[in-house]
């Protein structure tokens, strides 16, 4: 198979980011928190994460729709304006899409509260309707990881919380996709990560040469799971691959880091240009990984073995050209 398509030539959000941050030091309190006791205040705990969340509601079930949208329309806006009543056909990929990040949020989430680190609720960052209607999600710790086992879980949590749901949804999505002739066909052509390939194998089975796959909008929010699973697995910095890897290797995880950069900008050169971006965020975040207090308490047996089986996901999980045109 040669690439599958997303019949749709829509302009490509940049940047979509779902990690957990973790800072240093306890962040300095503003207007929006408690000055009594240094609590978040009610607007920064329930009001942002809920308005921010129903706002990307909107803007991923408006993207939604738009993929679907066959009728003459001169950009999302023209859309949004002239068919309203055709919102609804963006349930499948905002409700699978929203699924996979809220899973994997809520994985950073219910893992800190266990290791009683304070950390927000998951925070929605709302994106233009243009391609999928949002930059993904964080939850912002508010104070340091300073346990090996903690941090390690915590990082872990998200990403194989949501790989789960992302595979489920494939599942369902390629049952539910279409096979076509690849002489008609255009638009963005998505890369085919080693898992794809197989499920795709299991479930529409060998393909001739000419034939390609237009994905199921929940087979699409599927396939950007995966790709947002596969960049937090990178081991840099704060994302949540840098946690795992700092984690089970210490201090070679900044050598780890190091030895991903000149990858990037090589797939960079020779593949899909977007990966300049994220060598330069790697570069603005940090390679290196802040230290844990306990560095020589082991993590266990267990935790090894999911530390390998979270690599093993990226392994699966990586496109090296996750975009392309046609």
């Amino acid at each position: 198979m040669d690439g599958f398509e997303r019949n749709d030539h829509r302009d490509l959000d940049r940047g979509l980011v779902v990690e957990t941050r973790e800072e240093p030091v306890p962040p300095p309190m503003d207007e929006t928190e408690s000055d009594d006791d240094g609590e978040p205040s009610f607007f920064s705990k329930w009001t942002l994460p809920t308005v921010l969340f129903l706002l990307t509601i909107f803007t991923t079930l408006w993207a939604g729709a738009y993929q679907a949208y066959n009728g003459p329309a001169r950009g999302p806006l023209d859309f949004l304006l002239s068919a309203p009543e055709t919102l609804w056909r963006g349930i499948p990929f905002a409700g699978a899409l929203l699924f996979i990040l809220t899973t994997h949020e809520l994985g950073h989430y219910l893992l800190s509260k266990i290791h009683r680190v304070p950390a927000s609720l998951p925070l929605f960052i709302p994106g233009p309707p243009h391609f999928i209607g949002t930059f993904g999600a964080i939850i912002r710790m508010r104070g340091p990881i300073l346990s090996r086992r903690a941090l390690f879980d915590i990082g872990v949590a998200g990403p194989l919380a949501g790989f789960v749901v992302a595979l489920v949804a494939l599942i369902v999505g390629l049952s539910l996709s279409t096979v076509v002739d690849r002489a008609g066909t255009h638009g963005l052509q998505l890369g085919e990560p080693l898992l794809l390939q197989f499920m795709s194998w299991v479930i529409v089975g060998p393909l001739p040469p000419e034939a390609d796959v237009v994905l199921h909008p929940i087979g699409f929010a599927a396939w950007f799971g995966l790709f947002v699973t596969s960049l937090n697995l990178l081991p840099i910095g704060q994302l949540d691959g840098g946690h795992v890897a700092y984690a089970l290797w210490g201090r070679r995880q900044r050598t780890m880091a190091l030895a991903f950069l000149p990858v990037l900008l090589a797939l960079g050169f020779y593949g899909w240009p977007g990966w300049f971006l994220w060598a330069f965020m790697a570069g603005l975040w940090g390679l290196g990984h802040p230290p844990v207090m306990d560095p020589h308490v082991p993590l266990g047996r267990n935790r090894v073995i999911v530390g390998w089986i979270a690599f093993a996901v990226f392994v699966v999980t990586f496109a090296p050209v996750p975009f392309s045109f046609q």
